[in-house]
C-alpha cells in the first residue's frame, strides 16, 4: 500500500477534494473508489468525503492499494541487476536471452521470477514493468513498484518525457548518417508475432544515428518517438539494414545465439513522485563488442516464426 499526499495551494481553493486527487496527484478512478470505500481518503488526517471542499494549506491524502495478481510466478534464485531502486520504481538491466514475464506459457527463466526471488520478502511484490524488452533484446527497463507509481509512468511512456535510446549493431549501413524512419507498422497476416510494414498499420517513428562502421556492420543509435512491438527491428530491415542476430527480420547468428544485437542503453524520465528528470545509462555488452571485429557466422535463414519472442 502506498500514501499520497498534496498540500492544497491557491489556485485549488474551495475545489471539491475527488478532483484534486484525480487530477492533481492523478489517482485513477479505480483507486479514488477503493480508497472512499476503505475510509483512507483523508484532509488533515481525517476521514473526508469525496465531495468535501478544500481550503490552501491543508492536506490531502490518499492511500493506494495494489490489485492481485492474475498470475504468481515462482521465485528463482538467479542474478538480476538492479541499476536504481526506491520506494516507487526500479530500474533494472535486463540480459539477453531472457524473457521479461512470467505466464503460465512461460513459467519460468524470466526476469519476473528473478524479482520474486529478489523481493520475496517483501510481502504483496507484484512485477510492473513499464516499458518491455523483447527476450532477445539486453539493457534498461522500467518497472514500478505500485499501481500508482504504474499509473503515473505508463502515462509519461509514449510522449517526449519518457526518452528510450538503443544502441544496434546492424548488417549493412543506412545511406544517410543519420535519420528519421516513419512507416507503419502492422501485425503480419496468419503470423503469431511477426510484424511488417503495411499501410494500414500503426505509424510509427524511430530516429537514428550511424555512430560508426566496421566493414559491412553499422553500430546505430536508435531513438523511439513511438513504441510499437519489434519497432526498431521492422524498422532497420524495412531499409536494409536488419539487426544483426535477427532470426525473424534478418538471420540469426552463432556469435550471440539466442538473442541479437540490440541494447536498451538510455532511459531518461520524469519521477512520479518527486517529478524531478532522472538518467539512466547502459554500456553495449561485452559480446556486442566483440561482434564489431568478429567473422558473422549464420545458424539459420532469416524470416523464422517458431522461436520463442516476447
Amino acid at each position: 500500500m502506498k500514501t499520497l499526499e498534496y498540500t492544497v495551494g491557491q489556485e485549488d481553493d474551495n475545489r471539491v477534494i475527488w478532483r484534486i486527487v484525480r487530477g492533481r496527484m492523478g489517482v485513477s478512478a479505480r483507486q479514488l473508489s477503493r480508497a472512499k470505500v476503505a475510509g483512507t481518503l483523508l484532509l488533515n488526517g481525517e476521514q473526508v468525503h469525496a465531495d468535501r471542499r478544500v481550503k490552501p494549506g491543508q492536506v490531502v491524502s490518499i492511500s493506494i492499494y495494489d490489485d492481485e495478481p492474475s498470475y504468481t510466478p515462482e521465485p528463482e534464485d538467479a542474478e538480476v541487476s538492479i541499476v536504481y531502486e526506491d520506494d516507487d520504481i526500479l530500474v533494472i538491466d535486463k540480459p539477453a536471452p531472457l524473457a521479461t514475464q512470467s505466464s503460465p506459457k512461460q513459467p519460468d527463466n524470466t526476469l519476473e521470477n528473478r524479482l520474486a526471488f529478489r523481493f520475496s520478502n517483501a510481502p504483496g511484490f507484484i512485477f510492473r514493468p513499464i516499458n518491455r524488452l523483447d527476450k532477445g533484446t539486453s539493457g534498461l527497463m522500467l518497472a514500478a513498484k505500485h499501481a500508482h507509481a504504474q499509473l503515473v509512468m505508463s502515462a509519461q511512456l509514449h510522449t517526449p518525457d519518457f526518452v528510450r535510446e538503443y544502441l544496434a549493431i546492424c548488417e549493412g549501413i543506412p545511406d544517410k548518417p543519420e535519420g528519421t524512419i516513419d512507416l507503419p507498422i502492422g501485425k503480419k497476416d496468419g503470423a503469431t508475432v511477426k510484424r511488417e510494414i503495411r499501410q494500414n498499420g500503426k505509424p510509427s517513428v524511430t530516429h537514428y544515428r550511424v555512430v560508426e562502421t566496421h566493414g559491412n556492420l553499422s553500430l546505430v543509435s536508435l531513438r523511439l518517438e513511438t513504441g510499437r512491438t519489434h519497432q526498431i527491428r521492422v524498422h532497420m530491415s524495412a531499409i536494409g539494414c536488419p539487426v544483426a542476430g535477427d532470426f525473424l527480420y534478418g538471420r540469426e547468428l552463432k556469435n550471440i545465439p539466442g538473442r541479437f544485437a540490440l541494447h536498451s542503453a538510455r532511459v531518461s524520465f520524469l519521477h512520479p513522485s518527486s517529478k524531478k528528470r532522472m538518467e539512466f545509462e547502459s554500456p553495449l555488452p561485452k559480446e556486442l563488442e566483440r561482434l564489431l571485429s568478429e567473422k558473422l557466422e549464420y545458424i539459420a535463414s532469416a524470416g523464422g516464426e517458431d522461436k520463442d519472442d516476447e
